[in-house]
């Protein structure tokens, strides 16, 4: 099957603009991880949101049809884990249209935003610049959270049904927040796959490996942990998976990595240091980046790492036959994750579709609530 060339442009575009500032702190990255181990089973987290989280509508507009409430809510990763959040994402805002008539019940589908989506208005954004490997990676735990305040605020307020859906970056993230939902609910994941690792590690894709080596000396890997390079993650293995564990736990208190060759002058390794010895030396430094960077990303957001949505049939995949920004070849796919899942084809690309083939998210939507409705006509 062929790929889109707008898609290899794009990823060459896009991904050698990300990260350009290393892994992040240390001590984030190893909350994360921690995190991730308790948020990925969802009976653990049933009492992670209070029922009455505090949600508040500061603005309301008026137009003919419906009302766009604005409102607003302090996103739970900043009570539980404190600090990882960079004070711009602390207070989580949200967008609501609301028609002034119903034809029937009174449905609701939350739309998370895609790779680069920073305002209500743009759906369609193309650029988008995380500086930090853990940037990514705390978003997902907070989407998690925040995706679970406003069900549950929705439900509070007589709203039925609900679901989720998103493009891209989006649908990733609204897959994550249903694993998480203890109810039956539709999910709608359009052009996004099971892991987030084959966006940055797959072929051509870890364009921006160069500019991280300047800016990261954390990956220079060396005797035992040299073995497992290479070698397959948690979600399709271990052995990745051990890798990134060595590297969290034997951080010092200063933040370093014990087993770790140093060059000289060299600073935090997992923080940005800009050293010539780093970006000229060790040709295995490439490779190694890819290997610890699959192992994190597997790690905190494959799929299978996290539980199962309670309804597998109520979910909708909406895929592109060439896309080539997000690699399908060698992960689990969700059928396997989420027996019982659909998964639907349409033609084209990652970015074509992402622009032009709304109707068919719209379609995918519209059935997935209605085959819900048939299924949990009184779960309300």
């Amino acid at each position: 099957m062929g790929v889109s060339r707008l898609d290899v442009f794009y990823r060459r575009l896009l991904l050698s603009k990300l990260f350009i500032g290393g892994w992040g702190k240390p001590e984030d990255l190893k909350r994360i991880f921690e995190f991730r181990k308790y948020i990925g089973d969802r009976e653990r987290c049933r009492s992670l949101v209070p029922e009455d989280y505090p949600v508040h509508i500061n603005k309301t507009e008026e137009h003919t049809d419906y009302q766009i409430h604005e409102g607003f809510f302090i996103s739970p990763l900043e009570h539980l884990v404190p600090g990882i959040l960079p004070p711009e994402a602390v207070k989580a805002r949200f967008q609501f249209i609301v028609p002034k008539k119903w034809q029937k019940n009174r449905p609701v589908c939350i739309h998370l935003a895609g790779t680069g989506d920073h305002f209500f208005w743009r759906r369609r954004t193309l650029m988008a610049r995380p500086m930090n490997v853990s940037d990514l990676l705390v978003m997902g735990g907070a989407l998690i959270l925040e995706s679970t305040v406003l069900l549950r605020w929705l439900e509070r307020e007589g709203y039925w049904p609900l679901g989720m859906t998103g493009i891209s970056m989006g649908g990733y993230m609204a897959s994550l927040a249903v694993t998480n939902w203890p109810k039956p609910i539709p999910l709608i994941p359009c052009l996004s796959w099971s892991t987030a690792s084959s966006v940055f590690t797959t072929a051509d894709s870890f364009k921006m490996a160069p500019e991280f080596a300047k800016n990261d000396d954390s990956l220079s890997l060396s005797g035992d942990i040299r073995v497992s390079v290479g070698q397959s993650t948690r979600a399709g293995g271990e052995a990745e998976a051990e890798l990134v564990d060595q590297v969290l736990s034997s951080g010092t208190s200063g933040g370093g990595l014990g087993y770790l060759p140093r060059s000289p002058g060299a600073n935090n390794p997992l923080q940005g240091t800009k050293t010539e010895s780093t970006k000229c030396s060790r040709p295995s430094l490439h490779r190694e980046s890819i290997s610890f960077m699959k192992g994190v990303m597997d790690e905190c957001t494959h799929m299978a790492n996290f539980s199962v949505p309670v309804d597998p049939s109520l979910i909708i995949v909406v895929q592109a036959k060439e896309d080539a920004y997000i690699p399908r070849t060698g992960v689990l796919s969700l059928q396997e994750i989420w027996p019982g899942c659909e998964v639907r084809y349409l033609n084209g690309g990652h970015i074509s579709a992402y622009l032009f083939k709304q109707s068919v998210f719209r379609k995918a939507i519209y059935d997935t609530f209605d085959r819900f409705c048939l299924k949990y006509p009184n779960l309300h």
